[in-house]
Formats: C-alpha cells, structure tokens, sequence
C-alpha cells in the first residue's frame, strides 16, 4: 500500500472512531449529567439530573441569576428566550415551571379554558382545580404552553398541581384519572424534547416513576414523607427537594442520608434561599 493510500485509510479510520465515540448527551457532567435511556434516542438526549443536583426555585420577584447552582426552576410565563438563553450561557439548565392542574386567573391563555373545566380553589388566589379526566379539551391548551416552553429553550418542564385527586376540586376525580393526566403531560414534554418532573403526587411515585425524569416535593420532611421519593433516586433521578417551616437543622442531615436537593425556601419563592 502506498504512502498516499496509507493516510488515507488512517484518515478515515479516525473518522469512524469519532462518530463511534461521541457523546448524544446534553449534560454538563458531575452531578447533573445525562441519565440511562428509557426509550430510544430521544430518551438519550434528554437532560437527567441526578441525586444531589443543586438547584434554584424562584417564582416570584426579580430573577436573581446570581446563585452558583447548576439548575434554576423559574415561571414559564414570566421569563423570555433571552432569559434561558443567558442562564444556558452561565452553564445552567433551566426548568419551565407551570400550573397544569390548576387554573390560573392571571395567565395569558385563562381565556381559553371552558368554564365546565373549572372547579373549586385550591387555596391560592385565584387559582382553581382543573378536571383534569376532560383531556380533550386540556390537552391541545397544555400542549400549547409546553410549545412554549420548548420555543423559550427550556430544557425541562415542572408541572405544578398534579396531585387534585387527592384533594377538594369539585369533580369526582381518581386515582386512575390523575395517572392518565400525569402520563399524558411526561409525553407532551417528551415529545417536544423535554424532560419533566413530577410534582408532588408521593403515593403514585411507584408506578410514575418510570415516566418522569426527575421529581419536586415540597414539606416532605414536614410530614415525614420523604423516604417515599427513594424510587427516583433509586433510579438515578433528582429529587428537588423544598421546607417552608423547618430549619435546615431539622431535616438536611436526613436529606443529605436520602441524596435528596433540598432547599429551605419562603411560600412566595423568592430569590431567598438555603441549602442543605
């Protein structure tokens, strides 16, 4: 073989290598890297955070993007594509928090819900359950706003309120109904290329678990509840973890034993924060 032939066969050598090698991920590395895929490549794609991950929660107030974490849950409505755009350039991936079980006043699109859709408050002004078995009419507004989300350059999705019906909404609601609802929201946000986490909703854990990439809980300490988010980190998926009425004293050393993220934060979700 002559000398020409040789580089060639080196060169194109070294260009298989490199497509045989590179990485389909999109995590940073250290704690927050890409998780194990669960369903194809898309599934591969998709940012994992794992156990231990720290994060910002701020929903309220003027976004303070000074917080030295890797990941911050901020409002969906609320923050443009330049916003995501300069977090993504500081290094951090960034959550669209919004309101899928519940109804809110104040939302640009609040217009578009049918009344019969609307139910009782859920505690928080001016915000109300939603019925969440009518998905015919929920999930073409649902998929609006997570279109939204993924056009803003979220990476991940926070659906808030996923747990009605385990409270007063005003409608009938099952267990088996919120399962489809919760179901439902994971494939919008995995077919737009989002991860999503599951809110709260700690007795349906075992059997979501497999459909959500990482959870949210808030007070699980509170209510002694936290050992029943251990099947996400089992699986490798964050935890994000928030206290309102406890002192960091009375619940990190658990979290910490559990690789939970946790944070204690005020009601309003403001830039305060301290972390375990």
């Amino acid at each position: 073989m002559n000398t020409r032939s040789l580089l060639a066969t080196a060169s194109l050598l070294l260009l298989l290598t490199g497509c045989t090698t590179a990485s389909d991920g999109g995590g940073d590395g250290g704690d927050e890297g890409d998780g194990p895929s669960t369903g194809g490549a898309s599934a591969a794609k998709r940012w994992q955070p794992r156990p231990g991950t720290d994060w910002q929660w701020q929903l309220s107030g003027r976004l303070d993007t000074s917080v030295d974490v890797p990941v911050y849950d901020i409002d969906g409505f609320d923050h443009s594509e330049e916003t995501v755009a300069a977090l993504h350039r500081d290094g951090r991936k960034v959550i669209c928090y919004l309101s899928t079980g519940a109804w809110e006043d104040w939302r640009p699109d609040a217009g578009d819900f049918p009344k019969a859709v609307i139910g009782e408050g859920n505690g928080w002004k001016g915000e109300r359950w939603l019925d969440i078995r009518a998905v015919d009419v929920l999930e073409p507004l649902m998929a609006a706003r997570l279109d939204m989300c993924r056009d803003k350059g979220f990476d991940a999705v926070e659906p808030d309120n996923m747990d009605g019906y385990k409270n007063t909404t005003g409608f009938p609601l099952k267990a088996a109904d919120q399962l489809r609802y919760n179901r439902l929201l994971a494939r919008l946000a995995h077919e737009r290329g989002m991860s999503v986490g599951l809110k709260n909703d700690l007795d349906q854990i075992p059997a979501l678990v497999d459909d959500f990439d990482f959870a949210v809980n808030e007070q699980c300490a509170q209510y002694d509840e936290c050992a029943d988010t251990t099947p996400f980190i089992e699986a490798g998926k964050a935890v994000f973890h928030v206290e309102y009425e406890l002192r960091t004293d009375d619940f990190c050393a658990e979290s910490r034993r559990l690789k939970l993220s946790s944070l204690r934060k005020k009601y309003e979700l403001g830039p305060w924060r301290e972390s375990c």
